[in-house]
């Protein structure tokens, strides 16, 4: 059955996943937003819904400094006698600074237990249990003369370091050795790797052994999933892997992988892909070795459009995909008859502190996002509106302010240390309907008028907003309702009506050899 990548799009990178019976359950990186590591459930592995994140506002954990490319990374997920196990790291508020830690749960549409933490250092941990056993696995390599993976026994329930860790594998020696995954297949012990750093040059490698402490042998044609010779360019960056199969016996793979947008730059980050595996010679094989946008594979039933997402904000609780970057403060976000109230605590965004801004992840390259809001700003520099932000430093903003005097509409871009605002219109009236529409080229913005007419404001480029630009990024870009104020505390903004839309589910042509 064909079906089209990424099966989770939008900015959730590093996925993890497991099988319990006929349902499949998966995790992805948040990075600084909270709440933190998403889940998502399937019974097919094409279609996939958010069922929670494994911290929530229920949890403690301290997001304060974070970066927004710091925070939470690279989750596992695990299943084991009747309790669901996670397990991340987390980048401190110094950066290059890990810690790791689990959380639990017996009920994976509940409560996530408070994190316990494991005395190792390294990135992207893993856990495999076997006999009794809770195995550890992360990229550690202090005391090391070249990267490996290091394996260690530990209580999951309290962090416990109960067998001591060594060193099991150096990988294939591709640089930025990542994400070590160990899995118990017939007679022998696998163990993937991403190597290559997550960019470009990312690619998965994989070895085998008799006994799970090694020694390991590589696979003969590593690196087993890589597309950075794929001169089609519609997908990239692919890696991060991790294993499973389904009920009728197949065998999957999901992993990161990126899509172009204008040129080769997007604004979506890393998604979640799934590709088929077959095997051959004892070995995990992946047709060409390389991902595609357009794969078939024996899938169960068939792909269906994103719906969509709709907040009326008249239920207290908060949708399992609203975010916040690093912990919020609820006194400023209220819910009520059906309005959301955003009141402004200080400045512009900054590299670790970014106030006042609900967000959600961009779904595709095509999308419509539109609120309600009603706002009568009393000082100079007071503004609210739809924003979607990638860092602190590119972003747009489209909304309403008070400035000279007056109110406007405005479009302020802000890239790296140019901050301007391209477009303004004074209006009378505090109401409007805001819309964000955005394709693979441009974000345009418009208001809506009482009688449905759509009026077209201005447009910015895509472009600014990418990894490609940015630099060092590992998020997608984010998009919601966003206001701020010069003072402590400023004017409240009122929201209402929120909808996000994408194109329905289209099959894209393969492109020629040269990549057009």
């Amino acid at each position: 059955m064909n079906y089209q990548n990424p099966v989770i799009r939008g900015f959730h990178p590093d996925p993890s996943i497991c099988r319990v019976g006929d349902d499949f359950y998966l995790v992805t990186s948040s990075f600084a937003y909270f709440p933190a590591i998403p889940v998502f459930h399937s019974r097919d592995l094409a279609n996939w819904e958010q069922i929670g994140n494994c911290i929530s506002f229920e949890n403690t954990l301290d997001l304060t400094g974070a970066t927004e490319s710091g925070g939470v990374w690279a989750p596992t997920i695990r299943y084991r006698e009747g309790t669901f196990y996670v397990t991340a790291a987390m980048e401190q508020l110094q950066k290059n600074h890990f810690s790791n830690f689990i959380v639990h749960t017996k009920d994976i549409y509940g409560t996530w237990s408070d994190p316990v933490w494991v005395d190792i250092g390294g990135i992207d941990p893993s856990l495999f249990f076997e006999d009794g056993k809770a195995y550890y696995c992360t990229n550690d390599s202090r005391g090391e003369s070249r990267e490996s993976v290091k394996l260690g026994v530990v209580d999951p329930v309290t962090g416990e370091i109960l067998e001591a860790f060594r060193t099991i594998w150096h990988g294939e020696g591709g640089g930025w050795m990542e994400a070590p995954h160990i899995y118990h297949i017939g007679e022998w012990y696998y163990i993937l790797c991403a190597e290559g750093g997550t960019s470009f040059g990312h690619h998965e490698v994989a070895g085998r052994a008799r006994n799970i402490w090694g020694p390991y042998e590589a696979c003969p044609h590593n690196p087993i999933l890589t597309n950075r010779n794929d001169t089609s360019k519609q997908a990239s960056c692919c890696g991060h892997a991790d294993l499973v199969d389904d009920p009728l016996g197949n065998w999957w793979m999901v992993h990161l992988g990126h899509r172009s947008g204008k040129i080769d730059l997007s604004p979506l980050g890393r998604e979640t892909f799934l590709t088929p595996v077959a095997w051959q010679d004892g070995w995990p094989v992946i047709r060409d070795g390389r991902a595609r946008i357009l794969e078939e594979g024996p899938l169960t039933a068939k792909q269906l459009p994103w719906r969509g997402k709709e907040d009326d904000f008249t239920a207290p609780d908060w949708p399992c995909w609203w975010y916040f970057v690093r912990n919020p403060r609820f006194s400023h976000y209220i819910r009520k008859d059906g309005g959301l109230t955003v009141i402004p605590f200080g400045h512009k965004p900054q590299e670790t502190d970014i106030q006042g801004f609900v967000c959600t992840k961009q779904p595709d390259l095509g999308f419509r996002m539109e609120a309600g809001l009603s706002f009568f700003p009393e000082k100079e520099g007071e503004a609210a509106g739809l924003l979607a932000l990638i860092t602190h430093e590119f972003y747009y903003f489209f909304g309403m302010q008070r400035a000279g005097g007056r109110m406007e509409l405005f479009l302020e871009r802000r890239a790296e240390d140019i901050d301007i605002i391209v477009w303004r219109e004074e209006i009378t009236e505090p109401q409007v309907r805001l819309v964000m529409e955005g394709t693979k080229d441009a974000y345009t913005f418009l208001t809506v008028q009482a009688d449905g007419t759509e009026n077209r404001k201005c447009c910015a480029s895509a472009r600014f907003l990418s990894n490609g630009i940015v630099g060092r990024g590992f998020t997608g870009t984010m998009i919601g309702l966003y206001a701020e104020s010069p003072e402590p505390e400023g004017t409240p903004a009122v929201f209402s009506a929120f909808r996000l839309s994408g194109p329905a589910q289209e099959e894209q042509e393969p492109a020629g050899q040269d990549g057009k």
